[in-house]
């Protein structure tokens, strides 16, 4: 078994089981959840088979089962369902033993425009580095959809972020080569920022607040859709 297989199973081991808790019944959520990972998974997985023929960044063979689809590894493929899925329910939890854990209408609304335009001027003046400029408009769609939707979500996700931060520091943490010989997946630091925190390039925190708000996005719309 692979590396990054052995650090997806550890990540949507727990999450899943805990998904059947009497409290939380987060498996009475699939019907939303699994069509909603699937469908964003397919537009990062798109950008991430560019990326890697590009050689914004790669895979190292080591670390890997050898099983290839699209240009990608298959435990990359499989990283899009298992992490956002920890992810959601790793808010989801949160929220339901914390319901008032929220920001204050005003400080959220605040936050998300400083955050947008804060996205856009980085881009702006990063055109040349793929990874900074697609990342950070990335992130400045998502907050604007959340806005245009007038989504409570953003109130709660601010905070629960900085949860799911622990569990991404240690996941990322080892496939940007913390804690290993090497690195499970390298980066061409010509293409972004080359800020890092600790290994972890300081866009893929924006990649993980992206994708798992536009999950959460697009679930809070298929749950309003189905009461329709």
């Amino acid at each position: 078994m692979s590396l990054y297989f052995i650090l997806l199973t550890a990540s949507g081991a727990v999450p899943l089981l805990l998904s059947f808790d009497k409290r939380l019944q987060f498996y009475k959520q699939w019907r939303y959840v699994f069509p909603s990972i699937l469908l964003v998974a397919l537009v990062y997985i798109i950008f991430d088979v560019n990326f890697t023929n590009r050689g914004i960044w790669g895979f190292n063979p080591e670390y890997l089962s050898g099983i290839y689809l699209f240009s990608l590894p298959l435990e990359e493929i499989l990283f899009f369902v298992v992490i956002p899925y920890a992810s959601i329910f790793l808010h989801e939890s949160i929220r339901e033993y914390f319901p008032k854990l929220e920001l204050p209408k005003n400080s959220n609304k605040a936050i998300i425009l400083a955050l947008i335009a804060f996205s856009v001027l980085i881009a702006v003046f990063n055109t040349d580095k793929s990874y900074t400029f697609y990342i950070l408009l990335k992130l400045a769609v998502a907050l604007l959809l959340a806005l245009l939707l007038s989504s409570r979500i953003p109130r709660s996700f601010f905070i629960t972020f900085l949860v799911i931060l622990v569990p991404f520091l240690i996941v990322n943490g080892i496939l940007t080569g913390s804690y290993i010989d090497g690195e499970v997946v390298w980066y061409n630091n010509n293409e972004n920022l080359g800020i890092r925190i600790f290994t972890i390039p300081v866009e893929d925190f924006a990649y993980a607040f992206s994708m798992i708000l536009y999950n959460l996005l697009l679930i809070e719309q298929l749950k309003k859709f189905a009461k329709k």
